[in-house]
């Protein structure tokens, strides 16, 4: 409900999400939820000098619309200045599913519209597991430590057109679904600096993944596809005994995992897909701003509201491949409450709204002359969650 800002406002033993060192000042508790997440996937090819058959025209990548995240957290207090806790959560993912794909993904003979006649897209979930130990220096410092086991898994369907720049094209596309397990690890601090203001920081180690090596022709070094670092600083302050703002600034790089970061042009033709340092999605880091605020309207009632925005990771010369993974929000609006339903047990909901964002290519499609044919990427999401906190 605060647009994703908590590393200096721990509220629930999901903490550890976003600052493992907020976990010793939520108590025991014990926190479960579900998120259902709806984003909306649009791509289209098109060209200056108008419709060109069996390669421009509209594609719709929300074959499949709704997806269910959940969550759980536990944490335990080892006397007033130590806790013990778990946090579970969905890290990210991406998905686009399209029921007749763009041309260019599945090769061989294109239909007159433009597609090719498959279905094609990517399915990509990850899964943090966090056994999170936090301890207080004094009644208002706190530092914490979270290792981050993680499992991920990944399909690709439709994208043999591309199978040819591959430096393993039997490993490339539709392999069925392929996993890996990995780890890292995630420190951070919490600090009181008086009553009414609290700091945080955190970090967030890169998380070594094993291969995928049903798909080693796709991702960079073999099937490399890890999680990428990142870090941030937050600020909390209690405006009035009601009212509490908050904000973080959080930095995520991409540009460290090749995977991701490497750009397709002009490594398609130079470092096949899959080889080492491979061509990629050409995803740039990013930083992130959110600002959010919690009001206490009554002993019961608790309402939220958040915003956050950041510059979208992908460039204009990289949506072609990125049909399959347009990640372009930037802005998003979120609300939320929180009701006590017992002295020692809540209910909360939390909507969200990721404002529509379109990346028109420039240079995008290496396979013609610049500027011939260009690749445009859009994207909207929503969701709603609701979850049940219990102190004991």
């Amino acid at each position: 409900g605060m647009a994703g800002v908590g590393i200096a406002l721990p509220q629930d033993a999901m903490a550890a999400a976003t600052n493992p060192a907020g976990m010793v000042f939520v108590g025991d508790r014990l926190d479960v939820g579900v998120d259902w997440f709806r984003p909306i996937r649009d791509s289209e090819l098109v060209s200056p000098f108008g419709a060109i058959p069996g390669l421009t025209g509209d594609f719709d990548g929300s074959d499949k619309k709704n997806f269910f995240v959940p969550e759980f957290g536990y944490n335990k207090m080892l006397g007033w200045n130590m806790s013990l806790g778990v946090s579970v959560y969905g890290n990210g993912g991406m998905n686009t599913d399209y029921a007749n794909g763009p041309a260019p993904f599945g090769g061989g003979i294109p239909l007159f519209n433009g597609g090719s006649g498959q279905r094609t897209g990517v399915n990509l979930e990850q899964l943090f597991i966090a056994p999170t130990f936090a301890y207080k220096i004094n009644k208002n410092h706190a530092v914490g430590v979270s290792l981050n086991l993680a499992y991920q898994r990944f399909r690709a369907d439709g994208l043999g057109g591309f199978a040819p720049f591959s430096a393993s094209p039997t490993n490339f596309s539709d392999k069925g679904t392929d996993s890996s397990t990995g780890w890292g690890i995630k420190l951070g601090y919490t600090g009181n600096l008086t009553d009414a203001v609290t700091v945080g920081a955190t970090y967030q180690s890169r998380t070594w993944m094993g291969k995928l090596s049903s798909y080693k022709g796709l991702f960079a070094n073999q099937g490399e596809f890890d999680i990428p670092e990142n870090y941030g600083i937050g600020i909390a302050i209690k405006a009035t005994p009601k009212l509490t703002v908050a904000a973080d600034v959080q930095q995520i790089n991409y540009g460290d995992v090749d995977s991701i970061s490497n750009p397709l042009v002009p490594n398609l033709f130079l470092s096949p897909l899959g080889s080492d340092n491979g061509a990629g999605f050409g995803w740039r880091n990013m930083t992130v701003f959110k600002l959010g605020a919690s009001y206490a309207w009554s002993e019961k009632l608790t309402l939220r509201a958040g915003v956050s925005t950041t510059r979208q990771p992908i460039p204009k010369s990289e949506t072609l491949f990125n049909m399959i993974a347009p990640g372009v929000i930037e802005n998003h609006l979120t609300l939320g409450a929180t009701w006590a339903v017992s002295p020692s047990s809540e209910l909360s909901v939390a909507y969200m709204h990721a404002f529509s964002k379109k990346v028109k290519g420039s240079a995008s499609f290496p396979m013609a002359p610049p500027g011939f044919v260009e690749a445009n990427l859009k994207m909207y999401q929503d969701s709603l969650g609701i979850a049940y906190g219990m102190k004991f």
